[in-house]
Protein backbone atom coordinates (compact mmCIF):
# COMPACT_ATOMS: atom_id res chain seq x y z
CA UNK A 1 0.00 0.00 0.00
CA UNK A 2 1.21 3.51 -0.80
CA UNK A 3 0.60 6.39 1.58
CA UNK A 4 -0.08 9.81 0.00
CA UNK A 5 0.80 13.17 1.54
CA UNK A 6 -1.63 15.35 -0.38
CA UNK A 7 -4.64 16.35 1.69
CA UNK A 8 -7.32 19.01 1.56
CA UNK A 9 -10.19 20.09 3.80
CA UNK A 10 -11.00 17.77 6.73
CA UNK A 11 -8.38 15.32 5.49
CA UNK A 12 -5.69 17.93 6.02
CA UNK A 13 -6.68 18.44 9.66
CA UNK A 14 -6.74 14.71 10.27
CA UNK A 15 -3.35 14.31 8.61
CA UNK A 16 -1.79 16.97 10.80
CA UNK A 17 -3.19 15.35 13.91
CA UNK A 18 -1.82 11.97 12.91
CA UNK A 19 1.58 13.20 11.71
CA UNK A 20 3.22 13.32 15.13
CA UNK A 21 2.75 9.62 15.64
CA UNK A 22 3.29 8.61 12.02
CA UNK A 23 6.07 6.12 11.32
CA UNK A 24 7.11 4.80 7.95
CA UNK A 25 5.24 1.51 7.82
CA UNK A 26 4.78 1.41 4.05
CA UNK A 27 5.98 3.04 0.85
CA UNK A 28 5.23 6.76 0.62
CA UNK A 29 4.21 8.88 -2.36
CA UNK A 30 4.81 12.61 -2.35
CA UNK A 31 3.10 14.91 -4.87
CA UNK A 32 5.35 17.87 -5.74
CA UNK A 33 3.68 21.01 -7.17
CA UNK A 34 5.74 23.36 -9.33
CA UNK A 35 4.79 26.64 -11.00
CA UNK A 36 6.80 26.53 -14.21
CA UNK A 37 6.36 24.61 -17.49
CA UNK A 38 7.58 21.03 -17.71
CA UNK A 39 10.19 22.06 -20.30
CA UNK A 40 11.75 24.76 -18.10
CA UNK A 41 15.12 23.77 -16.69
CA UNK A 42 13.89 24.26 -13.11
CA UNK A 43 11.09 21.77 -13.72
CA UNK A 44 13.35 19.36 -15.59
CA UNK A 45 15.86 19.48 -12.76
CA UNK A 46 13.18 18.86 -10.12
CA UNK A 47 11.79 15.97 -12.15
CA UNK A 48 15.26 14.44 -12.31
CA UNK A 49 15.62 14.95 -8.55
CA UNK A 50 12.28 13.19 -7.97
CA UNK A 51 13.32 10.28 -10.19
CA UNK A 52 16.67 9.91 -8.44
CA UNK A 53 15.09 9.92 -4.98
CA UNK A 54 12.54 7.34 -6.04
CA UNK A 55 15.21 5.05 -7.48
CA UNK A 56 17.81 5.53 -4.74
CA UNK A 57 15.25 4.88 -2.00
CA UNK A 58 14.31 1.60 -3.63
CA UNK A 59 10.74 2.86 -3.98
CA UNK A 60 10.33 3.64 -0.28
CA UNK A 61 9.67 7.24 -1.32
CA UNK A 62 8.16 8.09 -4.69
CA UNK A 63 8.07 11.77 -5.65
CA UNK A 64 5.69 12.72 -8.47
CA UNK A 65 6.14 16.19 -9.97
CA UNK A 66 3.26 18.41 -11.16
CA UNK A 67 4.65 21.31 -13.26
CA UNK A 68 2.88 24.31 -14.75
CA UNK A 69 0.74 25.08 -11.70
CA UNK A 70 -1.33 21.98 -12.45
CA UNK A 71 -1.68 20.86 -8.83
CA UNK A 72 -1.41 24.19 -7.01
CA UNK A 73 -0.92 27.61 -8.59
CA UNK A 74 2.40 29.29 -7.97
CA UNK A 75 1.09 31.57 -5.24
CA UNK A 76 -0.55 28.59 -3.49
CA UNK A 77 2.46 26.27 -3.30
CA UNK A 78 4.21 27.66 -0.21
CA UNK A 79 1.03 27.52 1.86
CA UNK A 80 0.20 24.06 0.54
CA UNK A 81 3.53 22.67 1.73
CA UNK A 82 3.38 24.55 5.01
CA UNK A 83 -0.08 23.21 5.84
CA UNK A 84 0.60 19.65 4.69
CA UNK A 85 -1.64 19.73 1.63
CA UNK A 86 1.51 18.87 -0.30
CA UNK A 87 4.63 17.47 1.39
CA UNK A 88 7.11 19.09 -1.00
CA UNK A 89 7.07 21.89 -3.55
CA UNK A 90 9.04 24.50 -5.47
CA UNK A 91 8.55 28.25 -5.12
CA UNK A 92 10.22 31.47 -6.25
CA UNK A 93 11.89 32.74 -3.09
CA UNK A 94 11.39 36.45 -3.70
CA UNK A 95 7.64 35.96 -4.04
CA UNK A 96 7.54 35.27 -0.29
CA UNK A 97 8.44 38.70 1.01
CA UNK A 98 5.35 38.77 3.23
CA UNK A 99 6.74 35.68 4.99
CA UNK A 100 9.98 37.44 5.92
CA UNK A 101 12.28 40.16 4.51
CA UNK A 102 15.14 37.70 4.00
CA UNK A 103 13.19 36.15 1.13
CA UNK A 104 13.31 39.45 -0.81
CA UNK A 105 17.08 39.78 -0.65
CA UNK A 106 17.85 38.23 -4.03
CA UNK A 107 15.41 40.58 -5.79
CA UNK A 108 17.10 43.81 -4.66
CA UNK A 109 18.23 45.53 -7.88
CA UNK A 110 21.94 45.27 -8.63
CA UNK A 111 22.93 43.60 -5.36
CA UNK A 112 24.06 40.68 -7.52
CA UNK A 113 24.42 40.68 -11.31
CA UNK A 114 26.25 37.43 -12.11
CA UNK A 115 26.34 33.79 -11.05
CA UNK A 116 29.43 34.08 -8.84
CA UNK A 117 27.85 36.90 -6.83
CA UNK A 118 24.53 35.05 -6.66
CA UNK A 119 26.22 31.94 -5.28
CA UNK A 120 28.12 34.00 -2.71
CA UNK A 121 24.91 35.66 -1.54
CA UNK A 122 23.20 32.28 -1.27
CA UNK A 123 26.02 30.61 0.63
CA UNK A 124 26.18 33.56 3.03
CA UNK A 125 22.48 33.82 3.75
CA UNK A 126 21.27 30.20 3.52
CA UNK A 127 21.39 29.74 7.34
CA UNK A 128 19.14 32.80 7.74
CA UNK A 129 16.65 31.46 5.20
CA UNK A 130 16.69 28.03 6.86
CA UNK A 131 15.92 29.56 10.25
CA UNK A 132 12.87 31.44 8.95
CA UNK A 133 11.65 28.31 7.17
CA UNK A 134 12.19 26.17 10.28
CA UNK A 135 10.00 28.52 12.29
CA UNK A 136 7.25 27.82 9.74
CA UNK A 137 7.63 24.04 9.89
CA UNK A 138 9.60 23.78 6.65
CA UNK A 139 12.99 22.45 5.60
CA UNK A 140 15.03 23.81 2.70
CA UNK A 141 16.28 21.13 0.30
CA UNK A 142 17.91 23.11 -2.50
CA UNK A 143 17.83 26.28 -4.58
CA UNK A 144 18.51 27.04 -8.25
CA UNK A 145 18.94 30.54 -9.71
CA UNK A 146 17.37 32.20 -12.71
CA UNK A 147 19.67 33.95 -15.22
CA UNK A 148 20.20 37.70 -14.85
CA UNK A 149 17.00 39.67 -15.39
CA UNK A 150 16.24 41.91 -18.35
CA UNK A 151 13.47 44.33 -19.36
CA UNK A 152 10.86 43.16 -21.87
CA UNK A 153 8.94 45.93 -23.64
CA UNK A 154 6.75 46.41 -26.71
CA UNK A 155 8.33 49.78 -27.45
CA UNK A 156 11.84 51.19 -27.32
CA UNK A 157 12.87 52.44 -23.88
CA UNK A 158 15.70 54.94 -23.42
CA UNK A 159 14.98 56.01 -19.85
CA UNK A 160 12.67 55.10 -16.99
CA UNK A 161 10.48 58.02 -18.07
CA UNK A 162 9.47 55.91 -21.09
CA UNK A 163 7.88 53.38 -18.70
CA UNK A 164 5.31 55.85 -17.34
CA UNK A 165 1.82 54.34 -17.52
CA UNK A 166 3.01 51.03 -19.00
CA UNK A 167 1.18 47.93 -17.71
CA UNK A 168 3.94 46.02 -15.95
CA UNK A 169 3.90 42.38 -14.84
CA UNK A 170 4.68 42.01 -11.14
CA UNK A 171 5.18 38.74 -9.28
CA UNK A 172 6.32 39.92 -5.86
CA UNK A 173 6.48 43.00 -3.66
CA UNK A 174 9.82 44.06 -5.13
CA UNK A 175 8.59 44.10 -8.74
CA UNK A 176 5.44 45.93 -7.68
CA UNK A 177 7.54 48.58 -5.96
CA UNK A 178 9.86 48.77 -8.95
CA UNK A 179 6.88 49.45 -11.20
CA UNK A 180 5.70 52.23 -8.90
CA UNK A 181 9.14 53.87 -8.90
CA UNK A 182 9.19 53.71 -12.71
CA UNK A 183 5.72 55.20 -12.97
CA UNK A 184 4.44 51.95 -14.50
CA UNK A 185 1.23 50.16 -13.51
CA UNK A 186 1.91 46.85 -11.68
CA UNK A 187 -0.31 43.82 -12.31
CA UNK A 188 0.34 40.56 -10.49
CA UNK A 189 0.71 37.68 -12.95
CA UNK A 190 1.95 34.17 -12.14
CA UNK A 191 4.22 32.32 -14.59
CA UNK A 192 1.52 29.94 -15.79
CA UNK A 193 -0.66 32.92 -16.82
CA UNK A 194 2.08 34.93 -18.48
CA UNK A 195 1.48 34.20 -22.18
CA UNK A 196 -2.23 34.91 -21.89
CA UNK A 197 -1.56 38.13 -19.98
CA UNK A 198 0.66 39.50 -22.75
CA UNK A 199 -1.64 38.20 -25.50
CA UNK A 200 -4.68 39.94 -24.04
CA UNK A 201 -2.87 43.17 -23.20
CA UNK A 202 -3.23 42.73 -19.46
CA UNK A 203 0.48 43.56 -19.31
CA UNK A 204 2.88 45.06 -21.85
CA UNK A 205 6.21 44.81 -20.04
CA UNK A 206 8.12 42.96 -17.34
CA UNK A 207 11.55 42.33 -15.93
CA UNK A 208 12.48 38.67 -16.14
CA UNK A 209 15.12 36.31 -17.45
CA UNK A 210 15.65 35.13 -21.00
CA UNK A 211 14.39 31.76 -19.78
CA UNK A 212 10.92 33.06 -18.96
CA UNK A 213 10.67 34.91 -22.24
CA UNK A 214 11.70 31.82 -24.15
CA UNK A 215 9.22 29.57 -22.33
CA UNK A 216 6.40 32.03 -23.00
CA UNK A 217 7.43 32.90 -26.61
CA UNK A 218 7.33 36.56 -25.72
CA UNK A 219 8.69 37.50 -29.15
CA UNK A 220 5.07 37.09 -30.24
CA UNK A 221 4.01 39.94 -27.93
CA UNK A 222 7.07 42.13 -27.22
CA UNK A 223 9.86 43.50 -29.39
CA UNK A 224 12.68 44.55 -27.04
CA UNK A 225 14.74 42.85 -24.32
CA UNK A 226 17.23 45.04 -22.49
CA UNK A 227 19.89 43.07 -20.63
CA UNK A 228 19.98 45.24 -17.54
CA UNK A 229 21.08 42.34 -15.26
CA UNK A 230 18.82 43.73 -12.58
CA UNK A 231 18.95 40.82 -10.15
CA UNK A 232 19.12 37.02 -10.01
CA UNK A 233 16.20 35.47 -8.15
CA UNK A 234 16.17 31.83 -7.12
CA UNK A 235 13.64 29.06 -6.79
CA UNK A 236 13.75 26.84 -3.73
CA UNK A 237 12.49 23.33 -3.11
CA UNK A 238 11.07 22.97 0.37
CA UNK A 239 9.62 20.07 2.31
CA UNK A 240 7.14 19.94 5.16
CA UNK A 241 9.34 19.12 8.14
CA UNK A 242 6.83 16.74 9.75
CA UNK A 243 6.50 14.81 6.51
CA UNK A 244 10.28 14.73 6.16
CA UNK A 245 10.76 13.52 9.73
CA UNK A 246 8.19 10.79 9.06
CA UNK A 247 10.69 9.11 6.75
CA UNK A 248 13.22 6.68 8.11
CA UNK A 249 16.78 7.95 8.50
CA UNK A 250 18.10 6.17 5.43
CA UNK A 251 15.41 7.68 3.21
CA UNK A 252 15.93 11.15 4.70
CA UNK A 253 19.61 10.88 3.84
CA UNK A 254 18.73 9.88 0.28
CA UNK A 255 16.56 12.99 -0.07
CA UNK A 256 19.33 15.26 1.25
CA UNK A 257 21.97 13.63 -0.92
CA UNK A 258 19.92 13.94 -4.09
CA UNK A 259 18.94 17.52 -3.17
CA UNK A 260 22.63 18.46 -3.12
CA UNK A 261 23.08 16.82 -6.53
CA UNK A 262 20.04 18.70 -7.88
CA UNK A 263 21.32 22.00 -6.54
CA UNK A 264 24.74 21.64 -8.16
CA UNK A 265 23.19 20.43 -11.41
CA UNK A 266 20.65 23.26 -11.45
CA UNK A 267 23.20 26.01 -10.88
CA UNK A 268 25.40 24.64 -13.64
CA UNK A 269 22.46 24.37 -16.04
CA UNK A 270 21.29 27.92 -15.31
CA UNK A 271 24.71 29.31 -16.17
CA UNK A 272 24.99 27.12 -19.26
CA UNK A 273 21.63 28.28 -20.61
CA UNK A 274 21.83 31.99 -19.76
CA UNK A 275 23.37 33.17 -23.03
CA UNK A 276 21.51 30.56 -25.08
CA UNK A 277 18.12 31.93 -24.03
CA UNK A 278 19.14 35.46 -25.03
CA UNK A 279 20.36 34.19 -28.41
CA UNK A 280 17.01 32.47 -28.93
CA UNK A 281 15.12 35.69 -28.23
CA UNK A 282 17.20 37.40 -30.90
CA UNK A 283 16.76 34.53 -33.39
CA UNK A 284 13.01 34.89 -33.02
CA UNK A 285 13.04 38.55 -33.95
CA UNK A 286 13.48 40.45 -30.70
CA UNK A 287 15.86 43.39 -30.45
CA UNK A 288 18.30 42.31 -27.75
CA UNK A 289 21.03 44.41 -26.20
CA UNK A 290 22.32 46.26 -23.13
CA UNK A 291 20.50 49.16 -21.54
CA UNK A 292 21.57 52.63 -22.63
CA UNK A 293 23.49 54.86 -20.23
CA UNK A 294 20.43 56.84 -19.10
CA UNK A 295 18.25 53.77 -18.56
CA UNK A 296 21.03 52.05 -16.61
CA UNK A 297 21.57 55.14 -14.45
CA UNK A 298 17.83 55.38 -13.78
CA UNK A 299 17.67 51.75 -12.70
CA UNK A 300 20.73 52.13 -10.48
CA UNK A 301 19.01 55.01 -8.67
CA UNK A 302 15.87 52.90 -8.23
CA UNK A 303 18.05 50.08 -6.89
CA UNK A 304 19.54 52.34 -4.24
CA UNK A 305 16.07 53.47 -3.18
CA UNK A 306 14.74 49.92 -2.93
CA UNK A 307 17.77 48.68 -1.00
CA UNK A 308 17.36 51.52 1.49
CA UNK A 309 13.68 50.70 1.92
CA UNK A 310 14.45 47.02 2.39
CA UNK A 311 17.08 47.76 5.04
CA UNK A 312 14.55 49.86 6.95
CA UNK A 313 12.09 46.97 6.89
CA UNK A 314 14.63 44.20 7.57
CA UNK A 315 16.38 46.04 10.40
CA UNK A 316 19.58 44.79 11.99
CA UNK A 317 19.16 41.28 10.58
CA UNK A 318 18.95 42.67 7.05
CA UNK A 319 22.00 44.86 7.51
CA UNK A 320 23.89 41.87 8.92
CA UNK A 321 22.95 39.79 5.87
CA UNK A 322 24.20 42.37 3.38
CA UNK A 323 27.31 43.14 5.42
CA UNK A 324 28.14 39.42 5.63
CA UNK A 325 27.71 39.08 1.87
CA UNK A 326 29.87 42.09 1.06
CA UNK A 327 32.56 40.93 3.49
CA UNK A 328 33.11 37.67 1.59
Amino acid sequence: MTKHFRFTGPAAAMALCMSASFTLAADVKWDMPMAYPATNYHSENATQFAKEVTEASGGKLEIVTHPGGSLFKGDEIFRAVRTGQAPIGERLISALGNEGPIFELDSLPFLVTNFAESRKLYDTTRPMVEKVLADKGLTLLYTVPWPPQGLYTKNEVNSVADMKGVKFRAYNAATSRLAELMGAVPTKIEAAELTQAFATGAVDSMISSGSTGYDSKLWEHTKYWYNIQAWMPKNMVIVNTEAFNGLDETTRNVVLEKAKVAEDRGWAKAEELANWYVEELAKNGMTVGPAGDQLKADFMAIGETMTGEWLTKAGDAGKAAIDAYKAQ
